[in-house]
């Protein structure tokens, strides 16, 4: 499996890195899942519809985190992502958490998979 990230969500990251320090080992921990199940598994992820796009962008919204301890999955981490199933690639396009937004850039996904 290939993963690959967007310049986007490699900003995104930096940011997020500073105020939660274990969020790369978290993504790690994340790589791995997915390079054995790629696909949505509700209910901790689910595909994004809508978009008029034929590309499948996941959205995973239970992420566990070291830096919220004795939360689990609850930690408020949102990670959105491409899954081309032929090529056995995958994208990251964004990461936030969901206290400083509500949704997923839904401008970006389409600016990169139109």
């Amino acid at each position: 499996m290939i993963v690959e990230e967007l310049e986007e969500f490699q900003n995104d990251l930096k940011k997020l890195l500073k105020k939660y320090k274990t969020l790369r080992d978290d993504l790690g921990v994340i790589q791995k899942v997915l390079h054995i199940e790629p696909d949505a598994r509700p209910p901790f992820s689910f595909q994004i519809d809508n978009l008029g796009i034929e590309s499948c962008i996941i959205k995973v919204r239970k992420i566990a985190s070291k830096s919220f301890k004795g939360k689990g999955v609850q930690s408020g981490f949102r990670l959105i992502y491409a899954y081309f199933e032929k090529e056995q690639k995958i994208i990251f396009i964004e990461q936030y958490h969901k206290n400083t937004k509500e949704n997923e850039d839904r401008e970006r996904i389409l600016k990169h998979f139109r």
